[in-house]
C-alpha cells in the first residue's frame, strides 16, 4: 500500500514541518487555549485540504507536519485565515 495521495493527474507525498511561535515566545498556549487549539489548526488545514500528519504542542510554540497538496504553497495554507477570524 502506497503513502502517495492521488489528484486527477498526479500523486504526490509533500510534507512540510511548521513551527508556530508567539509574539516574544509568550508561554501563552498551554492552559485554556490548549485543549482548543489542536481542533482549530485541524479545521484549518480541513479547509485548504490538508491534513495535519503530527503535532506537538510546548509551551511557547507549536510544531506541526502537515500534508500539503502540490496546487497550494506551504505560504498559502499557513497564512491562510479563516473569514469568521476577521469579524472580531
Amino acid at each position: 500500500m502506497s503513502n502517495y495521495r492521488k489528484l486527477q493527474h498526479s500523486e504526490w507525498e509533500c510534507k512540510c514541518h511548521v513551527i508556530f511561535i508567539p509574539k516574544y515566545r509568550r508561554k501563552v498556549l498551554y492552559g485554556t487555549l490548549r485543549r482548543h487549539l489542536g481542533d482549530v489548526l485541524r479545521r484549518l488545514a480541513r479547509q485548504k485540504e490538508s491534513e495535519i500528519e503530527e503535532g506537538h504542542l510546548v509551551a511557547d510554540h507549536v510544531h506541526m507536519m502537515i500534508s500539503i497538496p502540490p496546487k497550494y504553497s506551504v505560504a498559502q495554507v499557513v497564512a491562510w485565515r479563516s473569514p469568521q477570524w476577521y469579524r472580531r
